[in-house]
């Protein structure tokens, strides 16, 4: 497939950051003064004024939770989502960026955590082999990041790209350098890089990718899977490495519901293999299975998805087609 200007034009590399550093530093020095009850009161203004702002959120956000309610209809308990929800929908990414910020600034207790099987996650942590983590944009991983790093005394390694929001990323520099410490960015994940990463996997060490956005080199490096009922397209990235890196993966999914944060581990494969005659069919299962194992969170908790831009494969003309209604509506 091609990289069409509508498709670069849809990417979420190119989405633009919303904030200054100033005021992200703020809102943080007035959780720490006033707590976080007034900061929840706070970001209603705040979120108001982003989703007056971002149309383009606006409707990717009411596709998505549309989709998801056609899928779910318990979840919604009949009802179609509409801007209500989607405001809903922005202010629990609200939540999740300080929650972001808060992971490397103050005391994480354990009891802030709801964990799925804890067993299993007792004999995960106890593993000194290197590890491969596919994650997602479905909640906050940052928080389990920060709190794994600070506590466990575990080294995880994380593949971003995050140039497209610079001014959150210099705010967290600024309340902890320590956040920005084996961080790397995806695009420029090259043969030295990588064999630095396999370095780093035989010393034990973790490394987390996340598995849900297209790739900033496009559509060609993508497989097309069922998510939510409808064709999407994952990157074939985290599969391609854990090849060459062979070694253990798992999945890793974290999300605030109500005052905890949710988390929960998913193993994935013992080692990945790859056969080079089978036409790509294992490189689809590999990434049909992560697709399920995340629509299967985000049927829990669909208003921790963070991926606000048209994300489906129809989603360009489907996302405008919702924007040209709304701006009808309002002419």
């Amino acid at each position: 497939m091609t990289n069409t200007t509508a498709e670069k034009q849809a990417h979420w590399s190119t989405l633009q950051e919303s904030g200054t550093i100033r005021g992200i530093l703020l809102l943080l020095w007035l959780q720490r003064v006033f707590g976080r009850r007034f900061f929840n009161i706070l970001l209603y203004p705040i979120m108001a004024y982003f989703f007056l702002l971002n149309r383009r959120a606006r409707a990717a956000s009411l596709e998505f939770l549309r989709t998801h309610a056609q899928q779910y209809p318990a979840y919604w308990q009949g009802k179609i989502p509409g801007y209500s929800d989607v405001f809903r929908h922005m202010y629990a990414f609200g939540q999740c960026i300080l929650d972001k910020l808060l992971a490397w600034s103050t005391p994480i207790n354990e009891q802030d955590f709801e964990i799925a099987n804890e067993p299993l996650l007792a004999q995960f942590m106890a593993k000194t082999k290197g590890q491969l983590i596919i994650g997602s944009h479905l909640g906050n991983l940052e928080y389990c990041r920060g709190f794994v790093q600070r506590y466990k005394a575990r080294t995880i390694n994380a593949l971003v790209y995050d140039q497209h929001s610079a001014n959150f990323v210099m705010a967290m520099q600024k309340i902890n350098p320590q956040s920005r410490i084996h961080i790397y960015q995806v695009n420029e994940l090259d043969i030295p890089l990588i064999l630095q990463l396999k370095a780093k996997i035989d010393n034990g060490e973790w490394l987390f990718i996340a598995g849900d956005r297209i790739p900033l080199s496009g559509e060609a490096r993508t497989v097309t899977v069922d998510f939510l009922g409808r064709p999407a397209q994952l990157p074939i990235g985290p599969y391609m490495l854990a090849k060459v890196l062979q070694c253990e993966v798992q999945l890793m999914f974290s999300y605030r519901q109500a005052h905890k944060i949710y988390f929960e581990l998913v193993p994935f494969a013992e080692q990945v293999t790859l056969p080079r005659k089978d036409g790509g069919a294992q490189l689809h299962a590999y990434a049909q299975q992560y697709a399920s194992a995340l629509e299967q969170q985000a049927a829990r908790a669909p208003l921790q998805w963070f991926n606000f831009y048209p994300y489906w494969a129809s989603s360009q003309s489907a996302t405008e087609s919702v924007a040209k209604a709304e701006a009808a509506a309002h002419d």
